[in-house]
């Protein structure tokens, strides 16, 4: 007993609370008499932290994000069918020219030259393939985008179920916690009256060691309680991704005190 007592007040002793977004005055809270909730941060406040820090729900949203550029881009792909072309060149050029008057044979000039010749123009292009396939490529983009989001919510709407079932459970413990104390308490009280009995005679060895088997075992519980409630309490830590307490003040006691 003395042993359970002891993780009791190593694991809550010193601890004041800071969520983050979330910051509640520092007070003494006895765990064998308080509820748990008024420890931690609303629900919704959970939840959201939880999704907030989840990776899965990060990246589901990353893909949304992968998705969407793949749609714009595929929007914009028939730019590639268009464009402008240019041709220079530069080099010495033979000319030919001809002069030719009425009634005359006409006369045939001959020049050479170095010259820079150039020019532009616009194209587009229409592939056939791009014309039966367009509507389908951008409807499968859309399709991929639209199928990221349903990942992206269902992940959130995951999370959310684990929060609220994980702040249950915790609840859960933390007052079957609170019955196993008492019986604990009560035990111990009685264990001290048998053992008194028994050494002056009043009671038997075997009703000594049935009293004793009983307190071992309600020991035992309480023991198997406290951490299982210690084990609720830091998994919706993890869940949420942040810690609610941290090492810095008040005491918490067993007894209140």
């Amino acid at each position: 007993m003395k042993h359970g007592l002891h993780l009791l007040l190593t694991f809550f002793s010193f601890l004041s609370i800071q969520v983050s977004g979330y910051c509640q005055d520092s007070k003494e809270f006895n765990l064998m008499k308080d509820n748990i909730e008024s420890m931690l941060p609303p629900l919704e406040t959970i939840i959201d932290s939880a999704i907030k820090n989840n990776f899965y729900v990060k990246f589901r949203d990353q893909q949304i994000t992968v998705n969407d550029s793949k749609l714009k881009a595929e929007r914009s792909l028939w730019t590639k069918n268009l464009g402008i072309q240019t041709d220079v060149r530069y080099g010495t050029f033979d000319n030919f020219s001809t002069n030719t008057a009425a009634g005359q044979n006409p006369n045939l000039f001959a020049t050479r030259s170095n010259q820079l010749n150039y020019g532009a123009g616009a194209y587009l292009k229409i592939p056939i393939y791009d014309i039966v396939s367009r509507k389908s490529q951008i409807r499968l983009a859309k399709a991929e985008v639209e199928q990221a989001q349903s990942l992206s919510q269902d992940q959130r709407n995951t999370v959310r179920q684990t929060v609220i079932k994980q702040y249950n459970d915790l609840i859960v413990k933390h007052r079957i916690l609170k019955i196993k104390s008492k019986y604990a308490e009560t035990s111990k009280i009685n264990m001290a009256m048998v053992e008194k009995e028994f050494l002056n005679g009043v009671i038997p060895i075997t009703e000594y060691s049935r009293q004793s088997e009983s307190a071992s075992r309600t020991e035992t519980d309480f023991e198997t309680s406290l951490m299982d409630f210690k084990t609720a309490f830091m998994l919706l830590e993890e869940i949420a991704g942040v810690r609610f307490l941290k090492n810095d003040q008040i005491p918490l006691s067993h007894d209140g005190n």
